[in-house]
């Protein structure tokens, strides 16, 4: 069995990547990678439905697991999130041949894992799409669903009950493709088929708290469509759509699901502008708004984004890429990077709907974002600007990558200052960010395209009464210095917890 010191944690400049083999998951070799003294060790941990562990513990018999999605190696690996191990006493789980984007149920009782790519479709060769639902206590596939088309969106029942899958290819008889398909996660309708919901190349889903009312997105489109699910899966489920948008994408209801706070992409999507819009759900009508830019800078214009976003009490957090012309906009002048375009994160106080705060961020396309202790917030982007040194790399190469992380504190995290931005010297694009709950740490996977995804842990609190990492707290250096930990090399894409 693998022992925690066999996945080294380093606390120096030169931090230590454990490499380990996409398949078996042995480990291959140890190497160095140089960080520049520029970086500071950042990592949070989220506070997921509750600070403890559920004690569940499935065949493998760990109490606090993380799933991670491996599509090269074809299953699902569980790692023990207490302490960084993987579990050695069971093997994958089997879940389709490429298994990568992940969803836990509000109950924790079942994972839903997407298994194939933006290539997949019905038609050989193409891979497969399958969607498959684990029992997370018995760590077994306990349904396979076929879907005909890839998917990007997943959202569940607050009830764990239904899924609701966006399939913008799907066919549908004589009108434009793009569908809703409904799947029971529970019971005796566990992997059954609920049918569809035809929307034409619907993208992305949000679901409101109380499950009754679902918002679909559609790339191109100013409107979105209003589902009401009580009737899904009769044939008879009401779909109202509703224009005015800016290409919209997310959406974030209020307590009392009357208000929907909806996510307007503008110019990076093929819009406008980038906005907030208030959405009135009990009359479908829309509300207020505010635009999500940075204030001017003679003699530029204003620059404007948002893409993906997180919802922090009243405070939403907004990340994207400014456009303008059909071109990235935003300039990184005053920033350490050899980059020439960044992103921009804006703040939001949706109880005065203000901007109250912008910070520069790397750019591409961004869909994950994380909140965790210590007030780091984790942003993830894909098709970012890279900057790739040559290796090994000289003394104070700039290595960047899609992962910005923002202090939101109003006091400096070690050598952060209050909204800061640390972009950690890693290649490759963001596909998962899991906070992990029982401890100060995050698990990331970065870097799936090339070489392949890997899974890293941050840590931020460093103690002597540090529950951050499994090491002797004489090891633990001062707060300050650099730390950079590496889990496992592999072609890993999605990482999530499943336990309380």
């Amino acid at each position: 069995m693998f022992a925690p010191q066999q996945f080294p944690l380093c606390y120096n400049p030169y931090s230590c990547i454990q490499e380990i083999d996409p398949y078996s998951l042995e480990p291959l070799v140890l190497k160095k990678v140089l960080i520049p003294a520029m970086w500071v060790a950042v990592s949070v941990a989220l506070v997921n439905c509750g600070s403890s562990s559920s004690g569940g513990s499935g065949i493998s018999g760990i109490a606090y697991r993380a799933f991670v999605s491996n599509p090269v190696g074809g299953g699902i690996n569980i790692v023990n999130a207490e302490t960084d191990v993987r579990a050695t006493t069971v093997g994958p789980i089997s879940a389709g041949t490429s298994p990568s984007m992940m969803v836990v149920t509000p109950n924790r009782a079942e994972t839903l894992v997407f298994s194939g790519n933006n290539n997949c479709s019905p038609t050989p060769p193409s891979p497969p799409c399958q969607y498959s639902i684990i029992n997370n206590a018995k760590e077994s596939s306990a349904a396979q669903v076929p879907l005909q088309y890839p998917t990007e969106s997943i959202v569940i029942s607050p009830d764990s009950s239904v899924a609701y899958v966006a399939l913008p290819l799907e066919k549908v008889v004589e009108q434009s493709q793009g569908a809703i398909e409904v799947i029971g996660v529970a019971g005796s309708n566990l992997g059954v088929s609920g049918g569809q919901i035809d929307i034409p190349s619907v993208q992305y889903l949000s679901i409101n708290n109380g499950g009754d009312r679902i918002l679909a997105f559609s790339p191109n489109s100013d409107s979105i469509a209003v589902v009401t699910p009580s009737n899904l899966g009769t044939g008879n489920a009401v779909v109202t759509y509703v224009g005015g948008f800016d290409r919209p994408v997310q959406a974030f209801f209020s307590s009392d699901d009357t208000t929907a706070f909806v996510i307007n992409c503008g110019a990076e999507c093929g819009g406008t502008q980038a906005s907030v819009q208030q959405f009135d759900m009990t009359t479908n009508t829309l509300g207020g708004s505010v635009a999500a830019c940075a204030p001017a800078v003679p003699p530029n214009l204003p620059q404007c984004a948002g893409s993906f976003a997180l919802v922090n009490g009243s405070t939403m957090y907004l990340a994207g890429t400014p456009y303008m012309t059909g071109q990235p906009s935003q300039s990184c002048t005053g920033e350490p990077t050899a980059a020439q375009t960044c992103g921009l994160l804006s703040i939001i106080d949706l109880s005065r709907m203000t901007v109250t705060g912008n910070a520069i961020i790397t750019d591409g396309y961004h869909d994950r974002m994380a909140m965790g202790a210590n007030g780091q917030l984790f942003i993830g982007a894909r098709t970012c600007t890279e900057i790739v040194p040559p290796y090994p790399p000289p003394a104070g190469a700039e290595v960047r990558g899609c992962l910005s992380i923002y202090n939101t504190l109003t006091t400096a995290e070690g050598n952060v200052a209050p909204g800061g931005v640390v972009i950690p010297p890693v290649n490759g694009d963001v596909t998962g960010i899991q906070p992990i709950g029982t401890r100060d740490v995050v698990y990331v996977v970065q870097g799936y395209a090339v070489p392949g995804g890997s899974l890293y842990i941050y840590c931020t609190t460093i103690d002597s009464n540090d529950n951050c990492l499994t090491v002797d707290a004489a090891q633990i250096p001062p707060t300050n210095n650099p730390i950079y930990a590496p889990l496992m090399v592999g072609n890993f894409y999605d990482v999530v917890t499943v336990d309380f």
